[in-house]
């Protein structure tokens, strides 16, 4: 059994006036929900063998602010094949992972994370599955079981992904709502 983690970046600032989406920082409300992220990350136990993330500033600044609330670093890979990355190149990352790791966590943007969770859920009819289809917001974090044993089975349409765990920040704080 894996498990695939997937966190959105946190909400990001649309007001400062960046020449490149990839230096778009968080906005208030954004480093807010970063933080209780983390501290919800740290009361519920979750723990990872690997983190790979988007090297994009939102990004940065999203891991420092669940790093705040999580209390500890969680040492991300940065690759820049996740930066605005389809559900496929995702996927590709996800089977290069080493089979000895057990839980993987990948920081990114939508819609390639949302499209990686419905792909790698296909036949979950569950109502957390249900809930995640309708719209996966900023700062959500998502933990999907896959009833493989190799990193390089998990691929598009699986039929053994069930999402496990499906969090907002407005889950955790009414303030950090709503959804976007």
């Amino acid at each position: 059994m894996k498990r695939l983690n997937l966190l959105r970046h946190a909400k990001s600032s649309w007001d400062d006036p960046v020449e490149r989406d990839f230096d778009r920082p968080l906005n208030g409300r954004g480093h807010r929900a970063a933080r209780r992220m983390g501290e919800w990350l740290k009361e519920s136990g979750q723990q990872f063998d690997l983190v790979i993330a988007s090297p994009a500033l939102r990004i940065r600044q999203t891991i420092e602010g669940v790093e705040a609330g999580l209390g500890r670093r969680l040492a991300p890979q940065f690759d820049k094949r996740i930066y605005m990355a389809s559900a496929a190149t995702l996927f590709d990352l996800v089977r290069e992972t080493d089979d000895a790791l057990e839980s993987l966590l990948l920081i990114g943007h939508n819609p390639g994370l949302e499209d990686l969770l419905l792909l790698a859920t296909e036949e979950d009819t569950s109502a957390l599955r249900a809930e995640a289809a309708v719209k996966y917001p900023t700062a959500t974090f998502a933990g999907i079981e896959m009833d493989v044993e190799s990193w390089a089975a998990a691929e598009e349409h699986m039929q053994t992904g069930r999402l496990v765990t499906f969090v907002r920040p407005r889950d955790l704080d009414a303030t950090l709502g709503p959804d976007d």
